[in-house]
């Protein structure tokens, strides 16, 4: 026993001294290749801190033009109403980083000695930087005295792993939980969006409480559409930001690249200082808001934004599509739900691997989808984008398409079996349907 010890430690030995050995021998990169690794890991950390942390100015806006800041605090804590208490903000779909608690806090809050109910959690919480997407700036005394968003308030979440809503970042995933028409209607001052739709007050606060939860309506505040043709609301579902990298156009309806979708976004729905320039936007027909407004060529000073995007771009193409949990799906209908995606299906047609959306330009007429064209129409392309499919499992709650319009993925595959007369097996559908949750 003690010979084999000795001989299993001296292995042991020879291995960690030929690792070593092997490390300090390795080729380093140099010249511009060292550059580029070098430029690599840089925008991606910048681009990390820029997806999380940054609010572009955007609390010029939230925090001292609509007040939201003080619906948040209460008027216990120098702001207005009841407050906004952790129950009622993760209940809304807001998330907490719990890498961000104190360790101290964390045992108080598994111990249950931290008041869920007061919204001087919430303030505390906040000043924290833990409720992912939002940052609350803090007077003298401590009150605070605004308030900004990030990219991470829609396109993060966390996973759950200390309390429901309360976890480690998951960025990139879609927040289908998060109720933003509800935020937003807490705000004391909504003057700047009466103003701008020429609109009242309750018409505002109606159109917000139409979205629900994980839904948002990016083009609201370019053509005024509030509501679709048949009195439905106009919304649309917070898409995933991961898996990204090599697609041509980012959206439902493809109007721009991940970088453009950033400075839109940024700029436009964000309210961050920045620039900002499509003069698609000017048509006085399809946007009458926009071309009234000027929004399609901002100017902002400072400009917080442009500086940002290249490495927010990088981030966000790192982000690969998560890959699906074991025992999420039929390991043996997932290999014959590919052949038929590949084969009878036709699926891979427009979908295809390993993007899972076309290389090149990705845009299909609602008429060939079998859509209507109500969201295309409000989009510069006036076509629907082929979505990348990798990930899919991530976002399933609130249905599928961009508006969410087929609940199921059973609903999907029996769309496109009848649009495009495909025939399938309820056997296919059933193998497909495993498939799609796979990749």
């Amino acid at each position: 026993m003690k010979k084999t010890s000795l001989f299993v430690a001296a292995l042991g030995s020879g291995v960690l001294a030929a690792t070593v050995i092997a490390s300090a021998t390795a080729p380093k990169e140099k010249g511009f290749d060292a550059a580029i690794a070098h430029n690599a890991q840089k925008m991606i950390d910048e681009g990390k801190k820029t997806f999380r942390y940054d609010t572009f100015g955007s609390e010029a806006f939230w925090g001292d033009a609509l007040q939201l800041h003080k619906a948040v605090a209460g008027a216990k804590n120098g702001g207005v109403g009841p407050g906004v208490s952790p129950k009622t903000a993760l209940a809304v779909g807001l998330k907490v980083d719990v890498d961000a608690l104190p360790a101290a806090l964390k045992k108080q809050i598994a111990a249950g000695k931290v008041n869920l109910d007061d919204p001087a959690t919430t303030v505390a919480l906040l000043k924290l930087n833990a409720v992912v997407g939002v940052t609350a700036f803090a007077n003298a005394d401590g009150s605070v005295k605004s308030m900004g968003i990030q990219c991470a308030l829609c396109h993060s979440t966390v996973d759950n792993s200390f309390a429901p809503g309360i976890g480690k970042r998951l960025d990139g995933w879609a927040n289908r939980d998060l109720n933003v028409g509800a935020i937003v209607s807490l705000a004391p001052n909504l003057k700047p969006f009466t103003d701008l739709l020429g609109v009242d007050e309750a018409t505002v606060k109606k159109v917000l409480a139409s979205w629900g939860p994980g839904r948002y309506d990016a083009y609201l505040n370019k053509d005024g559409k509030a509501l679709t043709p048949d009195g439905k609301q106009a919304g649309t579902l917070i898409p995933p930001a991961f898996g990204l990298a090599g697609v041509d156009l980012a959206t439902s309806t493809g109007a721009g690249s991940v970088t453009y979708w950033n400075a839109y976004v940024g700029v436009t729905q964000m309210h961050g200082m920045g620039t900002y320039f499509d003069a698609r936007f000017a048509d006085k027909e399809q946007y009458p808001v926009s071309s009234k407004s000027g929004a399609w060529n901002t100017r902002e000073k400072p400009d917080r934004v442009t500086a940002k995007l290249a490495a927010l771009h990088y981030y966000q193409l790192s982000m690969p599509a998560p890959k699906a949990p074991a025992g999420s799906y039929d390991k043996a209908a997932f290999e014959r739900g590919k052949a038929v995606f590949n084969g009878a299906g036709k699926c891979a047609t427009c979908h295809v691997p390993p993007l899972f959306t076309e290389p090149g330009h990705n845009l299909h007429s609602p008429g060939e989808l079998g859509l209507d064209s109500f969201q295309a129409d409000r989009s510069p392309t006036r076509m629907y984008r082929t979505a990348p499919l990798a990930g899919l499992w991530t976002h399933q709650k609130g249905g599928f398409f961009h508006d969410g319009r087929f609940a199921t993925l059973p609903d999907v595959v029996n769309h496109y079996d009848q649009q495009f007369k495909l025939q399938l097996t309820p056997q296919n559908k059933t193998d497909l349907v495993e498939y799609l949750k796979g990749i």
